[in-house]
Order: C-alpha cells, then sequence, then structure tokens
C-alpha cells in the first residue's frame, strides 16, 4: 500500500516533523477525516494544499493524506497493479484545528464537511492514526479475486480451455482456484492459476 506520491504539505521547523509519535510535537496537532466529492479526492487535495500556501497556513495545516493501496488485478489473464483508494470520498488532514484552519478546510472546493458529530469535527485517536499509517505502508500489493465459491467460471489457457466449471474453493496463498469441471459426466476438480480462470 502506498500514499499517492508523496502527500506531505512542506512544513516549517518549529512545526515538527508530522510522523506519528515524533517529539516535541504539539498536542493540539491532530487528524481529522474530511468528507469529499466521490471521485475528487486527489483535486481536493490539490486544491487544499495550494490553499494552504496561499493563505499562509503552512503552521496550522501540515498533512493531506489519501489512503491508498497496490492491488493485484488479473483480467482477460493478465496481470496489473493498480492503486485503489482504502477510503473513497475521504481525506485525512493533519491540523491544529481552530476557526482558520477549519475555514480553510471547509472552503475548500470539493470539500462537503469534517467527519464528526454537528458542526464539530472530531480527531482520529492515535490507534487509529497508527492503524492507518501502518497500513498505507505496507508496499504488498492485495490480491483482488472477481469470483467467489459457487461461482460459474469459463476456463481461458490450458488444456481445459473453453470449459466451464464451478469454483470449489479459492487459494490466495498460491494463487490458484480449484474448480469443478464436467468431464465425461463426473465433476473433477481442478486446479488452476488466477490467471487461467474468468467469470462466465
Amino acid at each position: 500500500m502506498t500514499v499517492e506520491e508523496e502527500q506531505k504539505v512542506p512544513v516549517s521547523p518549529e512545526a515538527g516533523e508530522g510522523a506519528v509519535g515524533t517529539a516535541p510535537r504539539d498536542p493540539r496537532r491532530r487528524w481529522y477525516v474530511v468528507h469529499t466529492y466521490s471521485g475528487y479526492e486527489n483535486k481536493v487535495k490539490t486544491n487544499l494544499e495550494k490553499r494552504v500556501h496561499s493563505m499562509g497556513m503552512e503552521e496550522k495545516i501540515f498533512q493531506v493524506l489519501i489512503p491508498t493501496e497496490d492491488e493485484i488485478e488479473i483480467k482477460e489473464g493478465k496481470r496489473r497493479i493498480a492503486k485503489r483508494k482504502i477510503y473513497p470520498g475521504y481525506v485525512l488532514v493533519e491540523m491544529i484545528l481552530d476557526d482558520d484552519s477549519w475555514y480553510v478546510v471547509r472552503n475548500t472546493p470539493g470539500v462537503t464537511g469534517f467527519v464528526g458529530s454537528g458542526n464539530r469535527p472530531v480527531p482520529l485517536d492515535e490507534e487509529e492514526v497508527r492503524a492507518i499509517l501502518g497500513q498505507v505502508k505496507d508496499e504488498t500489493p492485495k490480491l483482488r479475486i472477481h469470483y467467489h465459491k459457487g461461482d460459474t467460471v469459463r476456463i481461458t489457457s490450458g488444456p481445459f480451455q473453453e470449459f466451464t466449471g464451478v469454483v470449489d474453493e479459492i487459494l490466495p496463498e498460491k494463487e490458484k482456484v480449484r474448480v469443478l469441471v464436467s468431464i465425461f459426466g463426473r465433476e473433477t476438480p481442478v486446479e488452476l492459476d488466477f490467471t487461467q480462470v474468468e467469470r462466465a
């Protein structure tokens, strides 16, 4: 998993480094979740970073993150790595919340509001922040599987090409799938690579 490009807004030296657990750190500095129009996360990030610089808010708004993860997708027998937003429609902002910083974030084009109770934004707990940042830093791509046990699939390559069968078991650690194929009137389990099958 990665964070799209480097998600940090440059920080002045007296504001600290911004990594969770780094000392000295202003106790008012917290992470907030901002709700955006779906699909506008990158635009909101760019617009907010520009507003931070143009309005001189580097002392109060430190980082803007769009948590993403790498995902292995298998389509038409080909593997590709795609970036997937972990929380579509949301952007994380590390900031010191006051009226000015709230105004800058809330009035950024594409932002629909802060996540919180009523009009008062609620910061994320430190444990939640550590979990999200740990998830973002994990570089291992996740495998996206487009079928489930009981689905009918078509075999696209190998000795059983063009046969159809029913998924019996998915073996993600081996990147294989066990398919029940009817051969001479009998259900026969066949173990295939993920790249050898597609939904029928």
